[in-house]
Parts: structure tokens; C-alpha cells; sequence
């Protein structure tokens, strides 16, 4: 059985709520519905890739308009 090694860690502890809700809109928005609630481990690793590289893509889009 696999550990959870999660090594990825926010830098500001109260921003962690906001990137859950910003986790599961985004994937929602690609189809992937009650990603919150979802067993991860039964999702691909492209469909959970693809969740954290659209919220980058997402977040690099919003910091270069304020530029």
C-alpha cells in the first residue's frame, strides 16, 4: 500500500482553504465532479496533473494581467 509522501507545503498556512476551493473549481471545470470528496488514487495521474496545471496557468495568467 502506498504512503502519503506529500512533500508540497503553502507558504501561508491561511491561503490552504482558498487553494481547495480554487482546486475543485478548476476541476470542475474540466469534468471532474466531486474532485473533493474523489479517492485520488483512483484518478490518473493526468487527470490530477491536469488539475494542478491548469491552477498554475491559471495563477501565472491573473499575476501577469496585474502587472
Amino acid at each position: 500500500m502506498a504512503s502519503n509522501n506529500n512533500n508540497n507545503r503553502v507558504l501561508v498556512p491561511q491561503a490552504r482553504a482558498g487553494l481547495n476551493t480554487f482546486k475543485e473549481e478548476v476541476a470542475s471545470e474540466i469534468g471532474l465532479a466531486n474532485y473533493a470528496e474523489a479517492d485520488k488514487g483512483n484518478l490518473t495521474s493526468r487527470q490530477n496533473g491536469y488539475v494542478g496545471g491548469i491552477m498554475v496557468k491559471k495563477m501565472v495568467e491573473s499575476y501577469e494581467q496585474k502587472l
